[in-house]
């Protein structure tokens, strides 16, 4: 399974999936459901990115995913 499995395709399905989330189409609900599903997107597109963005290696079968977090630099 290790040897078949595309790193690079995975990343790039989180790309995809965080670009899906931010075009989202906003359900005809009110209030704090409103507020639920807007919250849930804004989640959802944070960890798809963060995945989005990382740096991925497959070495003896494990996944190594490195995200860095620190502030960009101004």
């Amino acid at each position: 399974m290790a040897d078949a499995f595309d790193v690079d395709a995975m990343i790039s399905r989180f790309r995809d999936r965080a670009a899906s989330v931010k075009k989202r189409n906003l359900p005809p609900v009110g209030g704090d459901e409103r507020q639920r599903f807007l919250d849930q997107a804004q989640n959802d597109y944070q960890d798809y990115a963060m995945i989005g963005d990382a740096e991925a290696s497959l070495v003896d079968g494990i996944l190594t995913l490195t995200i860095d977090l620190r502030p960009a630099d101004d």
